[in-house]
């Protein structure tokens, strides 16, 4: 797991091919706006968010994010305890974002 900052974060994500932009807040959080594409898995679902990560392609390289970096962290640490390498924390979350974002 690596904590990015906005700049970093978004930089690596633009040159990444392997790349997979996953959103890990709830619902209603993403209904007011997310970034364009994101999977969404909500972290409040507990056994069924590990569940769902683990349909996902462990080989994939993983752009994680949430409003404020809190619960995208523990994705990330959640992620990376089952078998995932390559996961990355947007720190700031999408409170901080300054890139696109859909309604």
């Amino acid at each position: 797991m690596a904590d990015l900052s906005q700049k970093e974060w978004q930089e690596q994500f633009a040159n990444d091919t392997n790349a997979v932009l996953l959103d890990v807040r709830t619902q209603d959080e993403v209904d007011e706006g997310h970034i364009p594409d994101a999977k969404h898995i909500d972290i409040f679902l507990g056994q069924g968010f590990i569940d769902e990560v683990k349909k996902l392609d462990a080989s994939k390289n993983y752009y994680i994010y949430c409003r404020s970096g809190g619960r995208s962290g523990q994705a990330c640490a959640v992620m990376n305890s089952i078998g995932f390498e390559n996961t990355y924390n947007l720190m700031g979350g999408f409170s901080e974002w300054q890139g696109d974002k859909t309604n």
